[in-house]
């Protein structure tokens, strides 16, 4: 038997399936789309995925007639003694209904045809995959964040789903940059680029940090600003807000800008269990 578990994501179209596979993929799964059932049992023997990573694996009717091999390659999965759980996501016709006309999209077997045409045709194609399912979602009263959590809360393995905060130090010379959420200016601190000894380091080094984090009010101000990101973040998780760009600014982006990086990183990390921090500099090395 395979020691190596895979999950299937099947179910009705527009009950969820592409916000399921993004919410795995958070939660650290590789995520296959719309693999053909009969390669299922190639990718068990494979093992896990890049990184070591499990595998998820999106199956539905836009297959075609691969689809209707998915049963024959399920048979062959318990045959081999493979681990396998099989997710079947689903909703009501209204509400499938209304999802279709929202995103103006036909549902890929109503043909020139209702879409509550191609809803009970893919409900007759899905019936005995249904039938033998691990786990059933209804998604009918579920929004996109409250479908998130709730994958969060099947398959996340006692991880606490959080926010990733990548803390950038850059150089308001060279611009702020334009995916930053927040911005925070550390030109009020004073700039080691005067102190000569200091000039030629970056914010990375021992001496340069210790120095910026040394001087008055600078501790503080760290301290609190990680507070207030703190208190920030269980209102952006409520909003369904995954990733979060705090952008530290300072003339060059060589020096204070970096050393208040790394620390809010460090603090961000140690102080909350919700919260990835992770520091990058855009403009280390750019002068």
């Amino acid at each position: 038997m395979s020691g190596n578990e895979i999950l299937i994501l099947t179910g009705m179209s527009g009950a969820g399936r592409s916000t399921v596979a993004h919410a795995l993929e958070d939660l650290g799964w590789y995520v296959v789309d719309n693999l053909p059932p009969a390669l299922l049992t190639q990718l068990v023997d494979k093992g896990t995925g890049p990184d070591g990573k499990e595998y998820a694996v999106v199956v539905d009717v836009r297959g075609g007639h691969f689809f209707d091999e998915l049963m024959n390659a399920l048979a062959e999965l318990k045959a081999n003694g493979s681990a396998y759980r099989l997710v079947f996501l689903d909703a009501t016709d209204q509400a499938l209904v209304q999802r279709f006309e929202s995103t103006r999209r036909p549902h890929p077997l109503q043909a020139s045809e209702r879409i509550v045409d191609g809803i009970a045709r893919e409900r007759e194609k899905l019936d005995e995959v249904r039938s033998q399912c691990d786990i059933a979602i209804d998604t009918t009263n579920l929004n996109v964040h409250q479908l998130e959590k709730r994958i969060g809360e099947i398959f996340g393995g006692g991880k606490t789903q959080g926010i990733r905060v990548n803390v950038l130090s850059f150089g308001y010379k060279y611009g702020i940059p334009v995916d930053a959420d927040l911005v925070l200016d550390s030109r009020f601190i004073p700039n080691p680029h005067w102190i000569p000894e200091l000039r030629p380091l970056t914010g990375l080094t021992p001496q340069v940090s210790q120095k910026v984090l040394s001087y008055p009010g600078v501790a503080d101000f760290v301290k609190r600003y990680v507070e207030l990101v703190s208190l920030m973040v269980p209102g952006y998780m409520h909003e369904g807000k995954k990733y979060l760009t705090i952008a530290v600014g300072c003339t060059g982006g060589k020096h204070r800008s970096v050393a208040i990086t790394a620390e809010i990183a460090k603090q961000l990390n140690s102080n909350h269990m919700s919260i990835s921090a992770y520091p990058t500099h855009r403009d280390v090395g750019r002068e």
